[in-house]
């Protein structure tokens, strides 16, 4: 073994001293200045050829990119030099009970809020619903959960957010879509730089599209030559009927009903995928709630059984527009909030008439574990993502019933536990 000469010590120290500095900078997380400068040149050298490529001009990026800084504030981003981070819980309103999302506080102020506006605006909306079939109380229930009639603020800048969540995100592609779908809105003069406000996740305007819908579904109602569902309420409306039907809204039909299902009838036969005529569901002891019949134009249509909380909650008939709603939001949740909003924006005060049980307590990590021993097991739970969907929920009952176990069609800690 050689020894080091003392005279090069200081040389050799140096040295040693550069590398760890530079691996440090390799593996520490980046500061904000060194991120500001990443995205910098991830913009000109990466973004720009692509955005170019479009047929995006150098004038409408400069102007878009103009002062913007990545906002590291934003949730699910991932710096440089970091690891992307699990949350230790994991809070969604599908895991406790489901009663929650229906807040009367928030169902009252969509619904008195869209009868008001259901007058107001009565001429608008009956030529939406002339054009696109969608019935007025779906618009405005849509309206007033997505941005609370346009009184929701809209503080943030969609190039900063879209920017940012491209470069840093989890599901960079995703945005890295959105972003250049937002270029080119403002290319085509559809909106300019200074309108592009969104939300914290780069929805745009009052009907919360992300860009890829705008440029899909946005129209021009109006007749001003701007599409502008920022300010124009008759371009707002339009939009979200535009949106729905190009989903394949099926005029004439609601959303569906809320129903008693006997015990006799198995939760777990949940689904579009296991549609049946309604004529069929009722032959099997299936009413609807408050003793109406169904609709004689809707006996020999197709229906699905739907119950987001399984046993533990109120369970319903859908009708093909329920998924429909779901194009705009994928939520079960979601899609029965506008149902219920609609019906109350119609029909004056209604309300389900079962009770959401005492369900939840479980983390999106535990509904993964129990999906991942189901499908061990063979069962179809669509995907081991932590959310309670149909297919997880069917799949639990089908196992409940195969184990001599009441079916209720949903996850609990005890199941959780038991299907380990």
């Amino acid at each position: 073994m050689h020894s080091l000469n003392p005279r090069y010590l200081p040389i050799f120290l140096a040295r040693f001293l550069l590398l760890l500095g530079v691996v440090a900078g390799l593996t520490a997380p980046a500061s904000a200045a060194s991120v500001d400068d990443q995205f910098r040149a991830w913009l000109q050298n990466d973004l720009w050829p692509e955005a170019k490529a479009k047929g995006i001009s150098q004038a409408t990026f400069k102007a878009a990119f103009d002062g913007v800084r990545p906002n590291l504030k934003l949730p699910d981003l991932v710096l440089p030099g970091e690891k992307p981070k699990t949350p230790k819980k994991q809070h969604q309103a599908e895991f406790g009970s489901p009663g929650a999302y229906f807040a009367e506080k928030i169902v009252g102020a969509v619904s008195s809020g869209g009868r008001a506006r259901a007058g107001k605006y009565t001429a608008t909306l009956s030529q939406i619903e002339k054009r696109y079939g969608v019935p007025a109380p779906i618009l405005l229930a849509i309206w007033g959960r997505e941005s609370g009639f346009g009184t929701a603020k809209m503080p943030y800048d969609a190039f900063e957010v879209l920017g940012t969540k491209a470069f840093l995100a989890t599901r960079k592609d995703m945005f890295r879509e959105e972003l250049l779908a937002a270029l080119e809105i403002v290319q085509r003069g559809l909106a300019p730089v200074g309108a592009m406000k969104s939300s914290w996740a780069g929805a745009l305007g009052q009907p919360q599209f992300m860009p890829t819908s705008f440029l899909k579904h946005a129209v021009d109602f109006d007749g001003d030559g701007k599409t502008d569902i920022w300010n124009s309420v008759p371009d707002i409306l339009a939009s979200i009927a535009n949106y729905l039907t190009q989903y394949g809204w099926v005029k004439g039909r609601g959303w569906g009903y809320e129903v008693t299902v006997p015990e006799s009838v198995s939760c777990s036969l949940e689904g579009p995928d296991r549609g049946k005529p309604i004529a069929e569901w009722a032959k099997l002891g299936i009413k609807r709630v408050g003793g109406k019949a169904f609709p004689a134009s809707e006996q020999k249509a197709e229906g699905f059984l739907m119950m987001p909380a399984g046993r533990n909650g109120p369970a319903f008939l859908a009708t093909p527009n329920f998924y429909v709603l779901k194009e705009y939001n994928t939520s079960d949740l979601y899609a029965l909030f506008i149902g219920l909003a609609a019906d109350r924006i119609a029909q004056g005060d209604h309300r389900f008439s079962a009770d959401w049980g005492a369900v939840g307590g479980l983390y999106r990590s535990d509904i993964a574990a129990l999906q991942r021993a189901l499908e061990k097991k063979g069962y179809d739970v669509g995907s081991a993502d932590g959310l309670p969907g149909f297919k997880t929920r069917r799949s639990i009952g089908e196992w409940q019933a195969k184990n001599g176990r009441a079916a209720t069609c949903y996850p609990d800690t005890a199941l959780v536990q038991a299907v380990k």
